[in-house]
C-alpha cells in the first residue's frame, strides 16, 4: 500500500497536499517539507483518565522548588513548580545550555536528582562546561540520547527530581517515520515529555531553537503544550543576557532577569540600572536617561541620539537600534512639525546603550529629548531622567508605575525627573522620594524644563 504524504510548513504547521515555494499560512519561503501522514501513537501510549471531584484533588506536597538563582525563581513566579514543563528558547550560543546546567547544579545541591539529556553534545563536552561552572558531586545524571522512547525509559527507571532536554528539536520518536526536527516529531516529543512530567509530578525543561525572525522553531502548538515559555536573549557583542517570560501558567508573564556572562557562567545582575549606566559619559549632547519598566522591574537606560549633516541631501539616513524604527520616525516627524526643527539634510542615529531593547512607549519623551539635545549641541542635565508617552499632537500621556520609576531614579542618584502631568497626579505625594518631579503636559513644556 502506497504511503500517503503531505507537505507541512516547519514554521507554522500549515498542511498542503502539494509542495509550494511559499507557505500560505505564515509567508515563509521554502519551509514546506514532505512528511508521511500517520496517526499519532499518543492515545495508545497513555491510558484514559477519569474525572475527579474538585474537593478530592490533593494539593502538591511541594508546590515550588527554589534554587540559588533568585532572578530565575522570580521569572518563574517564585520557583520551579512540580510537574511543570518549561520551554527555554534563544539563539545559538546565547547561553541556554549554560543556564540550565547551572539550574541542574543548584537542584543537585539541594539533593534533587537531575537527568540532563544532551542531544547535541557529547557527555565529555557537557562535563567540560560543568567543570567551568563548578558542578559538585550532587546527583546529576548525564545522558547522551535522542531516541524519545529510550529517554523516557531511563527517566521512568531513575525517577529524577527534574528532567532537562537539550534540545527538543533533536529528539525523535521511533514510532514516527519522519526525520528529527520536523513538526510531527517535535510535537510528539513535547507531548510525551509533557504527559510524563504531569503523571509523575517531575518538572521538565526543554531547550528550543530560534528561527531567523526570532520566534521559537517548531509548531506553534509547542508553545501551547508547555506551561512556561522563557526567552533568553542578548547581543553577542555584550556580556549581559536577559531572561523574560512569554507565557507562565504559574505566575506573571511580565518578570525579567538580567545576567552577565562570565568565565564561570552566568551571574545575576542585582542592579541592572547601574550596570547599563556605568559607562555613561558626562556632559555629552544627545544623551538622555529613560525610566523604563521591564515586567515589574524598573530600569534606567541611556538613549543616545546623533544628528549630523548628511552627504546625500536627497536621502538622509534614519537608523534606530533598541527602539522601534517606525515609532522613532513618528517622533522625528512630530519634532519637525511641533518644534520647528528641520531634518531634511540631517542623518539621525538613535541607539539604546548597552544593547538593551525598549518596547514600551514610555521612552518617547527620552528619545525626543536626546534628539533635540543633539540638534542644539547642548547636553541635558546629567541628574535628569525622563519618561512619558508622546502623542501625535505633542501631548505627553501618562504611563504605568510612575512611582516605581521615580524611586529607581532616586536610588541611582538622579535629582530630577521629567514626567507626564497625569502620572504625577496619580501618585500620592507622600510616597514620592526626595526628587524634583517636573510635570509636563506637552513636549514644549518638557523641553523648557531641560534647556
Amino acid at each position: 500500500m502506497k504511503e500517503k504524504t503531505v507537505f507541512i510548513c516547519q514554521s507554522c504547521g500549515y498542511r498542503s497536499p502539494k509542495w509550494m515555494g511559499r507557505c500560505p499560512g505564515c509567508g515563509e519561503w521554502n519551509s514546506l517539507v514532505e512528511e508521511v501522514e500517520e496517526a499519532s501513537p499518543l492515545e495508545a501510549s497513555f491510558p484514559p483518565s477519569e474525572p475527579v471531584l474538585y474537593k478530592d484533588i490533593k494539593e502538591l506536597a511541594r508546590p515550588r522548588i527554589t534554587i540559588g538563582i533568585e532572578d530565575f525563581n522570580k521569572v518563574l513566579g517564585g520557583g520551579i513548580v512540580a510537574g511543570s514543563v518549561v520551554l527555554v528558547g534563544g539563539e545559538p550560543g546565547i547561553g541556554k545550555s549554560t543556564l540550565l546546567l547551572q539550574v541542574s547544579r543548584d537542584l543537585a545541591a539541594l539533593g534533587e536528582s537531575v537527568l540532563y539529556v544532551s542531544g547535541e553534545e557529547s557527555l565529555e563536552q557537557v562535563k567540560l562546561r560543568g567543570a567551568r561552572l563548578g558542578l559538585g558531586d550532587g546527583p546529576l545524571y548525564l545522558l547522551a540520547e535522542t531516541n524519545l522512547e529510550r529517554l523516557l525509559a531511563h527517566a521512568d527507571k531513575l525517577r529524577p527530581g527534574a528532567i532537562i532536554v537539550d534540545s527538543i528539536q533533536t529528539v525523535f520518536s521511533s514510532k514516527l517515520s519522519s526525520s528529527p526536527g520536523t513538526i510531527s516529531q517535535v510535537r510528539e516529543a513535547a507531548n510525551q515529555v509533557f504527559r510524563f512530567a504531569k503523571a509523575n509530578e517531575i518538572p521538565a525543561f526543554l531547550i528550543g531553537h530560534i528561527t531567523k525572525d526570532g520566534t521559537l522553531a517548531g509548531p506553534k502548538t509547542l508553545e501551547h503544550i508547555v506551561d512556561v515559555v522563557l526567552l533568553f536573549e542578548g547581543e553577542r557583542d555584550h556580556s549581559h543576557r536577559v531572561l523574560r517570560a512569554l507565557k507562565n501558567r504559574f505566575g506573571p508573564v511580565s518578570e525579567l532577569a538580567v545576567f552577565e556572562m562570565t568565565g564561570a557562567g552566568l551571574r545575576s545582575i542585582l542592579n541592572p540600572s547601574a550596570f547599563f549606566l556605568r559607562e555613561r559619559q558626562r556632559g555629552e549632547p544627545g544623551s538622555a536617561v529613560v525610566c523604563t519598566v521591564k515586567g515589574t522591574r524598573p530600569l534606567l537606560v541611556e538613549v543616545q541620539a546623533l544628528v549630523s549633516s548628511t552627504l546625500f541631501t536627497g536621502n538622509p539616513r534614519r537608523m534606530s537600534i533598541g527602539v522601534d524604527h517606525y515609532r522613532t520616525s513618528m517622533l522625528l516627524a512630530l519634532v519637525e512639525k511641533k518644534l520647528g526643527y528641520s531634518f531634511a539634510g540631517e542623518d539621525i542615529y538613535i541607539n539604546v546603550a548597552g544593547g538593551m531593547t525598549i518596547e514600551e512607549p514610555a521612552a518617547d519623551l527620552g528619545v525626543v529629548a536626546a534628539v533635540v539635545s543633539s540638534v542644539k549641541n547642548i547636553p541635558l542635565p546629567r541628574e535628569m531622567a525622563f519618561f512619558g508617552e508622546v502623542g501625535l499632537s505633542g501631548e505627553i500621556r501618562s504611563v504605568s508605575q510612575p512611582l516605581a520609576r521615580v524611586k529607581e531614579a532616586h536610588a541611582l542618584g538622579f535629582t530630577t525627573v521629567v514626567m507626564p502631568v497625569g502620572s504625577l497626579d496619580a501618585v500620592d505625594r507622600k510616597d514620592l522620594p526626595p526628587v524634583e518631579c517636573l510635570d509636563a503636559a506637552t513636549v514644549k513644556q518638557a523641553l523648557h524644563h531641560c534647556f
